[in-house]
């Protein structure tokens, strides 16, 4: 009985053929990127029929760079994006001059975190953190426990503050969120990659983008310490509701944004001395 054959290594400028005729803009670095993840002609066979199929990249891939670290992504896990890197940026620049005389570390949480790719930034950022990380999905969850445990951080799953430990409340130098602010009617514009293959509950901000916002806001108060500070990513047109939902909730708010990225964040500061 004759032994089935191996397929026959994709080359390059196949892969980039099939990538191009389905829209990829950077069908040469995606293949670049498949080739070398893959371990066999099988493998590599079946990453290109994923990505030939609207997988995201980062799927096929299982990983992400970000901030100049490699984040593990599952699929079905929100793929971190490039912009939300400003939001690390700011966030380790406010973290740094947050006080931290004595023994305690600054601490940091990452709700809404999906991989984790922020609170595990922020950590390389910084340094020596005590970071909490949240999401409500438990796929997200499991993918952010295997980014953040090399962080020495941790992660839970829950419902923005629920199931943060009560010793945390009052103690948080750096409040980040990225939480969904696509409003509903406008996902069915998102790219296939996108809409397909993340999850709902990652990109659906409800009516105005703002639903998550406003909770965040709400609740934050009690968990920042003196002097901290609450930044929420959202979007340019979004930014004056995000800075209503936490002026109306006692925090002072301000914008922030890079053209570079195309980013904007409203930051949140709790009244008060920083420590």
């Amino acid at each position: 009985m004759p032994v089935p054959s191996s397929p026959s290594p994709l080359s390059q400028s196949v892969i980039v053929h099939r990538l191009r005729a389905v829209g990829c803009v950077f069908a040469e670095d995606e293949a670049r990127l498949l080739l070398a993840a893959a371990q066999t002609p099988t493998e590599l066979a079946a990453m290109v029929d994923r990505r030939v199929a609207g997988q995201p990249l980062e799927h096929v891939l299982g990983w992400v760079e970000f901030c100049g670290l490699r984040i593990a992504v599952d699929a079905g896990v929100f793929v971190p994006r490039r912009r939300t890197e400003f939001l690390v940026h700011q966030a380790a620049a406010l973290a740094r001059h947050a006080g931290t005389s004595g023994a305690r570390p600054r601490t940091a949480v990452d709700l809404c975190c999906g991989s984790g790719a922020v609170g595990a930034a922020l950590v390389a950022a910084l340094g020596r953190v005590e970071l909490h990380a949240v999401d409500l999905d438990p796929v997200a969850v499991r993918c952010a426990r295997r980014n953040v445990a090399a962080a020495g951080g941790h992660v839970y799953e829950g419902d923005l503050y629920e199931p943060l430990p009560s010793a945390v409340r009052g103690q948080v130098d750096v409040l980040v969120v990225n939480a969904p602010y696509v409003p509903t009617d406008s996902i069915v514009l998102m790219p296939p990659e996108a809409r397909d293959h993340e999850p709902r509950v990652a990109l659906d901000g409800g009516p105005d983008g703002v639903d998550v916002h406003r909770r965040v806001a709400a609740g934050a108060l009690p968990w920042l310490a003196p002097g901290a500070h609450l930044l929420i990513e959202t979007s340019k047109h979004q930014s004056p509701l995000t800075m209503d939902a936490i002026a109306g909730n006692g925090l002072i708010p301000r914008a922030a944004r890079s053209e570079e990225l195309d980013a904007t964040i409203v930051i949140g500061t709790r009244p008060g001395s920083a420590r």
